[in-house]
């Protein structure tokens, strides 16, 4: 989108910040009432279900339906205009939930009963990290993402492991006890071994015969001793992720940049 002028660019520029950055005063002004919107909306939605109120109130409420609407529908566009790369922020993850959090109302008026879908605004709340525009809680996040995000070859490694002993175990209880103690087959076996694996325990079915019982305590240890493998790994590369800042690139709206950042780690747009 070119700029037409050096007063639309500044403009443009406090437009982004008060939108997509709340380290200013009006930026949290912004995203509180933003946060208020999005419950508000899903408070709405929830009580047209409910049929009682909806019947007594839907007038009132298919107002405060496309009221909202219309807001977010002018947010949405806002956000557009003032990402210089408006195609990046369209495909994020925030901006497909924008999108999606509008379109529902607008298809109600060509198929009946597709607003019930407006509780995807719900994901919008995820919004309340930049609402606590601190260090502390967006900071962190943003770490945590970066460590899960490294780590992912090792937690797949981890998953199907996992999932190989969880067959294992299945197929040997299911020899051991068979269908008289309700391992009717092998992936009931698999089920009852991923659910004692995990320490969820259902209960619905349990081994008879001492071996069983046996394999299953096995399986019980086995699995205290796994939880303990996830964290470790996203522990280490918690420790070696540093701390972010959490500016906002005009260019691709993406954030955790280091604080000493001069340019977008992400697109190289100087921040």
């Amino acid at each position: 989108m070119p700029e037409n002028s050096s007063e639309e660019k500044t403009l443009r520029e406090k437009f982004h910040e008060i939108i997509f950055e709340a380290d200013t005063k009006y930026g949290t002004y912004f995203d509180v009432a933003l946060m208020i919107s999005i419950v508000a909306s899903i408070v709405a939605v929830s009580l047209e279900s409910v049929e009682s109120f909806d019947t007594k109130y839907h007038t009132q409420l298919v107002f405060v339906e496309w009221f909202f609407t219309l807001l977010f529908t002018v947010e949405y566009l806002l956000r557009l205009y003032i990402t210089r790369n408006s195609v990046d922020y369209a495909t994020s993850f925030f901006g497909v939930v924008d999108l999606l959090a509008i379109i529902p109302t607008y298809l109600s008026l060509f198929i009946p009963g597709a607003q019930s879908f407006l509780i995807i605004r719900a994901l919008r709340l995820l919004r309340v990290f930049r609402v606590f525009k601190l260090t502390r809680y967006v900071g962190e996040a943003t770490i945590l993402g970066t460590a899960i995000l490294q780590s992912r070859s090792r937690i797949v490694v981890f998953l199907t492991t996992v999932t190989v002993l969880s067959f294992i175990s299945g197929a040997g209880m299911y020899l051991v006890e068979g269908p008289t103690s309700g391992f009717t087959s092998i992936p009931q076996s698999v089920y009852w071994a991923i659910v004692t694996l995990t320490s969820t325990g259902y209960g619905d079915t349990v081994p008879a015969t001492a071996l069983g019982k046996g394999l299953a305590v096995f399986i019980m240890v086995m699995g205290y001793s796994l939880i303990i493998v996830p964290t470790g790994i996203i522990s280490t590369e918690l420790i070696k992720a540093g701390d972010f800042s959490t500016r906002a690139c005009m260019e691709c709206s993406k954030e955790g940049h280091d604080y000493n950042a001069k340019h977008c780690k992400h697109c190289g747009t100087k921040l």
